[in-house]
């Protein structure tokens, strides 16, 4: 989480895929500074199932999205497809 933070004020990416369970810092939380450096940002988190009550309180923390690992190449596309259509980027 905490590399997550330092990546993306060093980068600015236009996506972030973020998973929720993270050393030092829970993606949860790294998604909150994130938020808080640029409220602009675009945050998908990875969760494995049975976290889904984790997935929700991402999204309440900011995130735009989630995909359940194991996830398959194709729903990861689609659902970077539909995140920055969405945001226009």
């Amino acid at each position: 989480g905490v590399e997550a933070v330092d990546k993306y004020r060093e980068l600015r990416p236009d996506l972030v895929t973020m998973d929720i369970v993270m050393p030092f810092k829970s993606g949860i939380e790294a998604t909150k500074e994130i938020l808080a450096f640029d409220d602009k940002a675009c945050i998908v988190m990875c969760s494995a199932l049975g976290q889904e009550s984790l997935v929700m309180e991402a999204i309440e923390a900011g995130a735009v999205d989630f995909i359940v690992k194991p996830f398959k190449a194709e729903d990861v596309l689609a659902v970077v497809d539909k995140v920055l259509a969405v945001r226009g980027r």
